[in-house]
């Protein structure tokens, strides 16, 4: 274990066992119809890659970067920095995302994915922090409720640093107290 992890939260089996779980709801969902998943970088990478092997459906695959500048950590205005190669317009749509805090970036992105008429959006997150959340957005697939505690691992960073641990971990406070 890293020295700045105070704690692991979930381990590497945990993870790779609820994925598993994901996929096989997503593919009972979408049973005969063809997705796309879109990934929003940098933090679903992992993520993604590991629950796109687990749906058992054809899937495309595509990736977003969406920005937030605010004052320190506080969401700000959003702005695409990347968007999709892809039209998606009658399309069944599946955003990936690592994380669901506040809801700022996830309400902003099924808006602007919505004004491209696809069939259908849902969400798929890993980690959902009820806790802090802003906006009323929810996630139809969920990994884990976590309490608002600061995670990193499994794609998930401080810093860029940490999204290699194969686990996540609570990032010891004095790893980004400064």
């Amino acid at each position: 274990m890293d020295r700045n992890i105070k704690t692991v939260l979930l381990s590497e089996e945990e993870i790779h066992n609820r994925v598993a779980e994901l996929g096989k709801q997503i593919t009972q969902r979408y049973v005969g119809e063809d997705i796309v998943c879109i990934g929003v970088l940098k933090g679903c990478f992992i993520f993604m890659a590991d629950l796109v092997r687990c749906i058992d459906l054809p899937a495309a695959i595509d990736f977003m970067v969406i920005s937030s500048y605010g004052n320190g950590t506080s969401s700000g205005d959003i702005t695409v920095k990347k968007d999709l190669s892809r039209s998606i317009e009658g399309k069944h749509v599946l955003i990936v995302e690592d994380i669901l805090d506040s809801g700022h970036t996830l309400t902003f992105l099924k808006q602007y994915l919505a004004a491209r008429n696809p069939a259908s959006i849902e969400v798929a997150v890993l980690l959902n922090k009820p806790s802090r959340r802003q906006y009323p957005v929810t996630a139809e697939y969920i990994g884990f409720e976590i309490e608002n505690e600061f995670v990193v691992g499994y794609g998930l960073d401080y810093a860029e640093l940490y999204r290699n641990l194969p686990y996540i971990g609570i990032l010891a406070p004095e790893a980004y107290a400064s």
